[in-house]
């Protein structure tokens, strides 16, 4: 058996065709031609932007729009005016030839976004690999990938699946995808999800480890794959296949039904989404409004500030896209660990701990002051509320209202309409928010509870050390009893409580967060049937019952041995 990480749910069963990357050799040497060089480079961004907007358009047929946009990101992130100016100058400066300038600057880029404690941004640096990869595949004339023909039944095994390579593919013909990289927030996890194909990724060597024709069973879900599975195995993993298909129906039968225990104690199921165009997703798969909406992204791949007309554009369009649902709005949580060059951020040795989020904009407060603006001008169009991210005490929170004050008595005297009774909460992610959860709760309008970061911090643990990660868990003793304080102090003040991390979709603590009286669970699109239905299982008794078990554990071992 080998162990990945479950990137999308579901079982495979099939039979491994081996996706292998031609190798790129790239010859070093100097050009004096650099004129030459340089068209070179635009004749290959110009087929780039025709290729890419040909494989856009299968997919927005094959996987949806919202997916095909990704590759149309690709475009905009080459065509970046900083991208293309860099890589010319290196050719001009350096008299390199086009694919050695691609590859350094492209991967350079990528090893900037590789180091961002922070999977979603992450994710930049495999999207600046694969721009880098099929840039120099057209410059050095070799064919790209091309899975579009891989037979009914196939398991795709490869070291990454990249946007690109998905363009052709048909879903009814994969049965599910093993790769050697890549976790729950990649790009090989969000398509292989958006075309409801199971995938393992992260499984080392398995590219040197599976062959051709193999036949495997994987489940999506656990993250594990079998490969050349004795029968036994495979009608195990039948019937399981046949189990998983039946609950995907059962499913079904949750929309449109209220997020309710089973004794009909209500609870808010809501969407956490990066850009407004997920708002879209969450509607489709019934969300009851957006507890997260992440602005960092408006501000990034660009190469200034967006205005205050385009942040309010944005806002306004998720608001009137929910109808009067309530949709969380996250204040730009950006600082020293992602590098945005026109906001002046300097390198700081530590910066998980340093300069970044509320503490970065209450310094900048022209630009933040923008922001603040453009969130009250779009609160006239719908149900926003404005949440603070990293928040570690009182003042902090005082000072964002301080500012919000300021900028009505501005819009009273434009007399621009936006909501004077705008509630502003606070993101209660670290140990200090903790321990002033009573205080915050006098002044917060409302918590949301961000498990990533709370574990994180809690733990004192870096999620990309190797060494540590097994500390990283939720399931802690130390993480469940921050979690539950924050909400007895917002319920103690009659504040609503939410959470936006991982956790509030996890099955297993589902139950533990109603017991501790969580009003607000804010998972993914894709999991709020599935959330809801886990809740619809449970009253609160038996909820209640499990936590005083659970509560009075003192090892994560002994958690999980009554989680289950």
């Amino acid at each position: 058996m080998y162990k990945g990480i479950a990137g999308s749910e579901g079982i495979g069963i099939g039979t491994v065709v081996l996706i292998e990357e031609h190798e790129i050799n790239i010859e070093t040497k100097r050009v004096e031609e650099t004129g030459a060089e340089i068209e070179r480079l635009q004749n290959a961004i110009e087929k780039f932007v025709a290729d890419t907007n040909v494989m856009a358009e299968k997919m927005d047929i094959t996987v949806g729009k919202k997916d095909a946009d990704i590759l149309r990101g690709h475009i905009q992130m080459l065509q970046d005016p900083m991208i293309e100016e860099q890589i010319s100058a290196l050719i001009i400066s350096e008299k390199i030839t086009a694919e050695m300038a691609v590859e350094q600057v492209l991967e350079q880029t990528a090893e900037m976004f590789s180091q961002i404690p922070d999977e979603l941004l992450q994710q930049r640096a495999t999207d600046f690999r694969d721009i880098k990869t099929r840039m120099l595949k057209i410059l050095l004339g070799i064919e790209d990938v091309d899975i579009s023909q891989v037979p009914a039944g196939t398991v795709i095994v490869a070291r990454d699946l990249t946007p690109s390579m998905t363009a052709g593919i048909n879903p009814e013909n994969i049965e599910g995808i093993l790769t050697e990289v890549g976790g729950r927030t990649s790009h090989s996890a969000i398509l292989a999800r958006a075309m409801e194909v199971p995938a393992v990724l992260s499984i080392e060597n398995i590219c040197s480890i599976a062959k051709n024709g193999d036949k495997v069973v994987l489940d999506g879900t656990s993250g594990e794959a079998i490969l050349n599975p004795d029968d036994e195995t495979v009608e195990k993993f039948k019937k399981m296949y046949s189990d998983y298909q039946n609950e995907k129906a059962l499913l079904k039968e949750y929309a449109g039904k209220p997020s309710q225990t089973k004794d009909g104690v209500k609870v808010e199921l809501v969407c956490n989404i990066g850009k407004p165009a997920d708002a879209n997703k969450a509607v489709e798969c019934d969300g009851e409004g957006i507890g997260l909406f992440r602005t960092e992204f408006l501000f990034m791949d660009r190469d200034s500030m967006p205005t205050e007309e385009e942040q309010f554009e944005a806002y306004k369009e998720v608001a009137e896209k929910m109808k009067g649902k309530p949709v969380i709005i996250r204040t730009l949580d950006i600082g020293g660990d992602k590098d945005v060059p026109y906001l002046g951020l300097e390198h700081e040795d530590n910066p998980f701990l340093g300069f970044r989020a509320i503490r970065y904009c209450l310094q900048r407060k022209d630009i933040y002051d923008i922001q603040l603006k453009a969130l009250l001008r779009a609160s006239a169009f719908g149900k926003i509320k404005i949440m603070v991210p990293l928040v570690t005490g009182v003042d902090e929170l005082r000072q964002v209202k301080a500012m919000i004050k300021d900028i009505m008595a501005e819009l009273d005297k434009e007399g621009v309409a936006y909501n004077k009774n705008i509630e502003v909460g606070v993101m209660m992610e670290t140990p200090a928010a903790c321990m002033m959860a009573d205080a915050l709760a006098k002044e917060a309008a409302f918590f949301s509870i961000g498990t990533n970061d709370l574990t994180g911090y809690t733990m004192a643990v870096d999620r990309g050390n190797a060494k540590v990660a097994y500390l990283y868990s939720t399931y802690n003793p130390a993480v469940l009893r921050a979690i539950k304080r924050i909400i007895e102090c917002g319920k103690k003040e009659g504040i609503m409580v939410g959470m936006c991390g991982e956790a509030a979709a996890d099955s297993k603590l589902i139950p533990l967060l109603l017991a501790f009286g969580l009003d607000e669970f804010s998972v993914s699109a894709t999991s709020v049937l599935k959330t809801r239905k886990t809740i619809s299982d449970c009253t609160m008794d038996e909820c209640k019952a499990l936590a005083d078990k659970v509560m009075v554990c003192v090892t994560e071992e002994e958690v999980l041995e009554i989680l289950g």
